[in-house]
């Protein structure tokens, strides 16, 4: 987050953080509910076993804690933050997450973007599917933003369509915004779109 100045503001997410609050985005309107957040990250989990993860339970001992930190691998905007948070706390619901940059914030090579505390097997568990998150979400909005940026003061707007990947279409788009670009239509039912299809089909 930032402050008035504009200065990073570390966000604490703890056991006790109220699970809208981790969800909200008011720049950007993160489009998914708590509840649908979590069945979501829980979707996501069970499609890569965390919850029965071989390597893990036959290495590390139920009681070990550990420390870990999601760092940047290049500069770029971050998204996806939300779901990164509910993937490691559904593996580990005492958890505590400190979120370094938020979604629509600018990162730079070897920033900080989470740092968690929690059980070992949680941590190791949950990190490959938060990492999809944060890097196919942040890897449109980083994109969306070097458009919007190239386009700085023509007046000109960067919209993205419908060529979306199934399932994930709310979350892309918002990945978009989160990079200052807008919306077309949702879906078929938002608009009338006439293509080349449709004036082929009618002859």
């Amino acid at each position: 987050m930032t402050d008035e100045r504009g200065r990073t503001t570390p966000v604490i997410v703890t056991p006790s953080t109220p699970r809208q609050a981790i969800v909200e985005n008011s720049a950007a309107h993160f489009p998914l509910s708590p509840h649908k957040v979590e069945a979501l990250v829980r979707a996501a989990l069970e499609e890569d076993q965390a919850f029965n993860d071989t390597t893990t339970i036959a290495t590390i001992l139920t009681n070990r804690r550990a420390r870990g930190v999601i760092v940047a691998r290049a500069r770029g905007v971050v998204a996806g933050t939300p779901l990164a948070v509910a993937t490691f706390r559904v593996m580990d619901s005492n958890m505590s997450i400190r979120v370094d940059v938020a979604d629509g914030m600018r990162v730079r090579d070897s920033q900080s973007i989470l740092f968690l505390s929690g059980h070992a097997r949680a941590v190791l568990s949950a990190e490959r599917v938060a990492l999809n998150f944060l890097q196919h979400l942040s890897g449109i909005a980083t994109l969306t933003r070097m458009f919007v940026d190239a386009v700085s003061n023509t007046g000109v707007r960067i919209m993205d369509t419908r060529k979306t990947t199934p399932g994930l279409r709310v979350l892309e788009k918002y990945a978009v915004r989160v990079g200052g670009g807008y919306n077309h239509r949702m879906d078929l039912a938002e608009s009338v779109l006439i293509k080349d299809n449709h004036l082929v089909a009618v002859e």
